[in-house]
């Protein structure tokens, strides 16, 4: 379950939600938990039988988490200007070491490579419950505006 904390950071909410706390925080790094349940829906058709967690999903992880972080270190300009939310702008380098499956935990640290103008520059990183990389990935976000309903 998401804590208040992480709902008033980012927009996401589930079913789109892939951090479930922050468990550890630095001016440098941020590292976040989610448990994955045995009653993920995505569980039912990605490979039923054997179910495994898609990579898609656990890069929105990292991104999600990296999101949070951005939050955290502007937050005195989301206060100047709240409609500001923070957006991915790149992905790079995105490597898979192991699978994700029903009651795993992982653990995602994203870490402070560059600041260069609104742009963040993070790598990410994934480990399972047993300290097992799961997966690492270089991306950025930033702040744009909020598109505004219509």
């Amino acid at each position: 379950m998401a804590t208040d904390e992480i709902l008033q950071a980012i927009p996401h909410r589930p079913p789109f939600l892939f951090v479930d706390e922050v468990v550890e925080q630095s001016e440098e790094s941020l590292t976040a938990k989610r448990h994955v349940s045995e009653s993920e829906a995505f569980f039912e058709g990605h490979y039923p039988g054997n179910p495994i967690m898609p990579g898609v999903l656990i890069s929105e992880a990292v991104f999600q988490t990296g999101a949070i972080f951005l939050t955290r270190m502007l937050a005195d300009q989301l206060e100047e200007d709240p409609d500001m939310v923070p957006v991915l702008t790149k992905i790079a380098d995105a490597r898979f070491k192991s699978i994700v499956g029903p009651g795993d935990d992982l653990y995602i640290t994203v870490t402070l490579k560059e600041k260069m103008g609104r742009f963040i520059f993070m790598n990410g990183a994934v480990k399972n419950g047993q300290g097992k990389r799961v997966m690492t990935v270089t991306f950025s976000v930033a702040l744009a505006k909020a598109p505004q309903d219509s």
